[in-house]
């Protein structure tokens, strides 16, 4: 059995197409989500509904709390052992998500590099204190620019272990990534949702309208509320970013969702970035007119011939 993949940026319908697909399929989705392992980060991250969650059985959801520690190698690991048991059991698994290091991670393994330099990372981290983040990023684009090219220079986490990395080893963590990682006992078809440029932005500006309609703004105090900071790696994300700091009267409303929208806008281009580099992909041209149970059938017949 084949494990049939579901990708693309935020706001793209992934979600919905992937419910559909698996009540047709009778199959079980493995959320690719970052951030929708997390509970109580609900309406930022666009989890499924309840009503969603009870149509189709979802995985990887609520699973931690936010100040949890958790990496794409976590989850490769994990992905895998289901999926196998899926596959065991005859039932369809259906992999969906726009983090393209956790399908990545589940797809061609994942290679964490060196454990953790505590000297090294001490060093790194009082000087991203006292220096800011971009004069260490600017350090990783020399010493590791095929990784500088995919990161946000902003997630000082990953920008730190990429440098702990090559301090480390005297490699890059890009070329390190390279080796070749154990291969699961099963294949991977992936779709990705193509939307024209402007027609995906109009969606994510949609979404962050009802983000703060729904409620993000309370949200975010009941996170507060819950003793969460902003500094944990789990909110520091687009959306609770910006949210947290109108919370906390650094940004007026109005500019708190322009921001929200401006950076879902960045967010988005560097996953079609990110997907754009794998060739295995095949994407599925759709439209505001697009009938999402026609591009299902599409794509479970395209599967099923493969």
């Amino acid at each position: 059995m084949k494990v049939l993949a579901i990708v693309g940026p935020t706001a793209s319908g992934k979600t919905a197409l992937s419910i559909i697909i698996a009540e047709k399929l009778s199959g079980e989705i493995l959320s690719a989500d970052s951030r929708q392992v997390y509970k109580y980060l609900d309406i930022g991250t666009a989890k499924p509904s309840s009503e969603d969650l009870q149509r189709v059985p979802h995985h990887f959801i609520d699973i931690l709390n936010p100040d949890q520690d958790y990496n794409a190698s976590e989850y490769g690991q994990q992905a895998r052992i289901l999926i196998s048991e899926f596959i065991k059991k005859n039932k369809q698994p259906i992999l969906t998500g726009g983090s393209g290091l956790y399908i990545r991670a589940v797809i061609d393994g994942f290679f964490e590099g060196p454990g953790k330099n505590t000297e090294i990372r001490d060093q790194l981290e009082e000087e991203a204190k006292r220096l800011g983040i971009y004069p260490l990023f600017e350090k990783l684009k020399k010493v590791d620019p095929v990784s500088a090219a995919k990161m946000d220079a902003t997630k000082v986490r990953r920008v730190i272990r990429a440098l702990e990395v090559y301090y480390t080893t005297g490699k890059p963590i890009s070329e390190l990534h390279q080796v070749q990682n154990t291969k699961p006992d099963f294949e991977v078809m992936q779709f990705g949702i193509e939307w024209e440029r402007q027609a995906l932005y109009r969606r994510i500006e949609q979404r962050v309208d009802e983000m703060m309609a729904n409620g993000l703004v309370e949200e975010v105090r009941r996170l507060i509320a819950k003793g969460y900071s902003p500094s944990i790696n789990a909110l520091n994300t687009v959306g609770y970013k910006e949210a947290f700091d109108f919370v906390n009267e650094k940004i007026p409303q109005d500019e708190m969702i322009r921001l929200i929208k401006q950076n879902t806008r960045r967010f988005a281009k560097r996953q079609l970035t990110w997907f754009r580099a794998d060739k295995r992909i095949k994407w599925i041209p759709v439209n505001e007119t697009s009938d999402w149970n026609e591009i299902a059938d599409k794509i479970i017949k395209e599967f099923r011939l493969a």
